[in-house]
């Protein structure tokens, strides 16, 4: 009776059933009855999202309140949004789910205990409840008996808003109200939502209590020395960081505080497109039962075919972290002895790996550039260069200059390595040339990790100014200089100039920009 309570508190009234807190088998149960999703012959539960098959940024919004204002790095993707049309949506939301079935998960983000959130999800759909139950951290028995949420999310994705009465863009919305500690997610069958949501979150209050919120994944070796990887979705953050040798401490988002970095999660959420065993073993034997698969295709024989994009290039599949052997059961590892910069370069010009300083590292930091790959998003076809600050721009509420200040200080103070990697094309730009060996990227990110690259030759890139190891074991020599492995060395130093001159642009955007990093750009004009 107590969650009825607590449902009608927040205007949830005359629903039929709630089930709060359900087992992985019930939730499984559930979904297969209710027609969402069916059993595939590994086990796994794949559901199809429809319409929307990945993240919607232009339907992510930030209520406008007085209180918060002045925090938030509004824009074009922190998009404001009244009270008054939040009130609109919430009132009809309500009114949406009378006499429908309830799903409740409580959980928390954040592995540390000292700065972890309570996070309550009510959601229409079983399905999207499993999701939230494998992603998130799972509270014990006596948490529960004790359970407050701090943040609740209400997700409806059979309930569409009126762009032309709501202030929204499309039937598709994403409002968080950080004063109400509240979000209302509608429209959209993604689960990605559900968790970037609450990152987004999470990057506003961690910051205020000194710790640095990370789109990043991270492991640990035998040494307990600790590597983060940062890039967006589809540039090989939770391939890489998946590493048989190493332990996974978490595949997405971490926090790092004064005693080192904690995962957000409790789960994982795998791109699987083309996923084979042989590459990404891990990742391949989490995928049974418990797993939720989205939108992969299934042959005749119940089998996933990885390689099938009929649906979307965005395949994913979420699983609880224990379901990778050996991963970090506590979430929480060491300051970090090196960090990755992961970056799909389309153009095809960016060196395979090089060794950044630290005015560099802030300056790619908030440069951010990647290439936004064919699913991540609604719209996304092939490759496009994008610049997303902080590698997660999307996620991020407050100024990017604020996440890259604390990532310096951190980098200075524990005297971090910091690597860039493309883990996109070589031999030429997307469409000529080629995607990068995943073995050839798994070498030099080891490379990088334990050592050997502190000991090798390098050359200076002449127009991105970075050094290039001439070195590596299990690499050719020759693709560690891309211009190498281009025919045509002429079109090489043009295409090379042209992203340069993307850089250039979008740096030319931030404010107030600390002077070493002006002396940075400086370096690339």
């Amino acid at each position: 009776m107590e969650i009825q309570k607590e449902l009608n508190n927040l205007g949830l009234i005359n629903f039929k059933n709630v089930y709060q807190n359900l087992s992985t088998c019930k939730l499984v149960e559930h979904s297969i009855l209710r027609g969402e999703g069916n059993l595939t012959s590994s086990g796994a539960l794949n559901i199809n999202t429809g319409k929307y098959t990945g993240r919607s940024p232009n339907d992510r919004f930030i209520v406008d309140q007085k209180e918060v204002h002045d925090d938030i790095n509004w824009g074009s993707t922190n998009i404001p949004i009244s009270e008054e049309n939040f009130e609109r949506i919430y009132a009809r939301l309500l009114a949406y789910f009378q006499n429908k079935d309830i799903y409740v998960f409580d959980g928390f983000v954040g592995a540390d205990k000292r700065y972890s959130m309570s996070v309550r999800f009510i959601n229409e759909l079983s399905s999207q409840n499993l999701f939230v139950h494998q992603l998130f951290i799972r509270p014990t028995k006596k948490e529960l008996d004790n359970f407050t949420p701090d943040f609740t999310v209400i997700s409806a994705p059979g309930f569409k808003a009126n762009p032309e009465i709501d202030g929204t863009n499309s039937e598709a919305f994403v409002i968080i109200n950080i004063e109400r500690k509240l979000i209302l997610i509608g429209g959209t069958m993604y689960c990605g939502e559900l968790k970037k949501s609450i990152f987004s979150v999470m990057n506003y209050f961690m910051p205020k209590y000194g710790i640095l919120s990370m789109h990043c994944s991270a492991n640990v070796g035998k040494d307990n020395d600790v590597a983060l990887f940062f890039g967006l979705s589809g540039t090989g953050k939770t391939t890489l960081s998946a590493d048989p040798e190493r332990r996974l401490i978490g595949d997405d988002e971490h926090g790092w505080s004064e005693d080192g970095v904690f995962n957000f999660e409790g789960g994982c959420y795998a791109k699987c497109i083309n996923l084979s065993k042989e590459n990404e073993p891990q990742i391949w034997n989490a995928i049974r039962y418990g797993t939720l698969i989205e939108n992969v295709v299934i042959d005749s024989d119940g089998k996933e075919d990885y390689t099938d994009s009929k649906y979307t290039e965005n395949t994913r599949a979420a699983y609880p972290i224990e379901y990778i052997p050996n991963s970090v059961e506590n979430g929480i590892g060491n300051h970090p002895k090196t960090i990755l910069f992961l970056t799909a370069d389309a153009f095809g010009v960016l060196p395979p790996i090089s060794k950044l300083t630290k005015e560099q590292a802030m300056y790619h930091f908030v440069s951010g550039y990647t290439s936004k790959i064919a699913g991540t998003e609604r719209g996304i076809k092939e490759p496009q260069a994008t610049f997303s600050a902080c590698y997660g721009e999307p996620f991020m509420l407050l100024n990017p200059l604020h996440y890259a200040k604390m990532l310096g200080e951190k980098i200075e103070k524990h005297n971090v390595k910091v690597y860039l990697v493309n883990t996109g094309w070589i031999k030429g730009s997307y469409g000529v040339g080629e995607r990068i060996k995943l073995s050839y990227t798994r070498s030099m990110v080891r490379a990088a990790i334990s050592g050997e690259l502190d000991n090798v030759e390098y050359e200076l890139h002449p127009i991105f100014k970075v050094l290039m190891p001439k070195k590596c074991s299990n690499v050719p020599d020759e693709i560690l200089n891309p211009i190498n492995t281009w025919k045509d060395k002429q079109k090489y130093y043009e295409t090379a100039n042209e992203l340069l001159e993307k850089f250039n642009n979008n740096y030319r955007k931030f404010n107030n920009v600390p002077e070493f990093m002006k002396e940075v750009a400086q370096t690339l004009r």
